[in-house]
């Protein structure tokens, strides 16, 4: 059944990762009205579960994060039934007690992208959906009641600054999201949370810590190849921990897809414009965002 169908969104990391575990895996290749979506999805089992899995960078990581067809691959997981999405990312840590390799499950974002379609609605019609909570709480409390039974650092709240990209920060701007109360900084969050809202889908995302961005200052002797290569090593821990709380949310009995949570419903509100005006075949285009 649908609501039994998980969506996994895997990012740098997580991405190549959660393959190699997917069992009874087959591939969908799926057209949406944006596009294909980053590569074909697998649909296969994990910790008990059917899921359907999409790495957001493509194969290869070929991917940089504006040239991610976000709202193909949101459409395309809808399409196939997916109405839950539990998305990883790599992030750098704005605060000393976030160390790398822990988990954040994310609770608010700040966009700063500018390139990127941010709503399936462009040339449709007026809709205008909440994003106070922009994830879906009852799903992160789950990840978080399961954290709390693992061997995992894993930090309940944070707020998450999404930028462009695909450089990273100045170290004059990594003070300034610090200054703004940002505990995370990212390029990938922005705007797949806004548009799974759009897509009501029940969204949540665990935030894989791989490095304290450069407001926090280096050893000066730490060489260029030293610190690759331990921001390698602390993705991969950070990979290695989301893999475990994700198999044993998966293998839990708690509910994960809950066709009464109120992301199932956020458009009922959301279209401001006179329904007479939107024609038939506009209509039957995005039915699936509807369903």
């Amino acid at each position: 059944m649908a609501q039994e169908l998980v969506g996994i969104i895997g990012g740098s990391g997580l991405g190549d990762a959660l393959t190699e575990r997917i069992t009874d895996a087959e591939f969908h290749d799926i057209d949406t009205p944006f596009g294909k979506p980053s590569m074909p999805i697998w649909v296969g089992s994990f910790g008990q579960r059917r899921i359907a899995f999409l790495n957001r960078h493509g194969a290869g990581h070929k991917l940089s994060p504006s040239e991610v067809p976000y709202a193909a691959n949101i459409f395309a997981l809808k399409k196939l039934g997916v109405h839950t999405v539990i998305a990883g990312g790599a992030v750098g840590s704005l605060r000393e007690d976030i160390a790398p390799g822990n988990l954040v499950l994310v609770d608010q974002f700040i966009d700063k992208t500018f390139r990127r379609t941010g709503s399936f609605f462009n040339g449709f019609a007026a809709v205008h959906c909440e994003m106070a909570q922009p994830v879906c709480r009852r799903l992160r409390d789950v990840l978080a009641e399961t954290a709390k039974g693992l061997d995992v650092t894993t930090h309940r709240e944070g707020v998450y600054v999404c930028m462009e990209g695909p450089q990273f920060s100045t170290r004059a701007e990594s003070l300034m999201h610090r200054g703004w109360g940002c505990d995370l900084i990212g390029m990938t969050a922005m705007p797949e949370a806004k548009l799974a809202r759009e897509a009501q889908m029940c969204y949540a995302l665990v935030a894989l810590a791989s490095d304290y961005d450069c407001w926090r200052p280096r050893e000066s002797c730490e060489d260029k190849q030293t610190l690759l290569k331990e921001i390698i090593r602390n993705l991969q821990a950070a990979t290695d921990n989301c893999l475990e709380l994700l198999k044993a949310v998966l293998a839990g009995k708690a509910e994960i897809a809950c066709e009464d949570c109120s992301c199932r419903h956020s458009l009922d509100l959301a279209v401001w414009t006179d329904r007479r005006r939107i024609g038939p075949a506009e209509k039957d285009r995005l039915s699936v965002l509807f369903e």
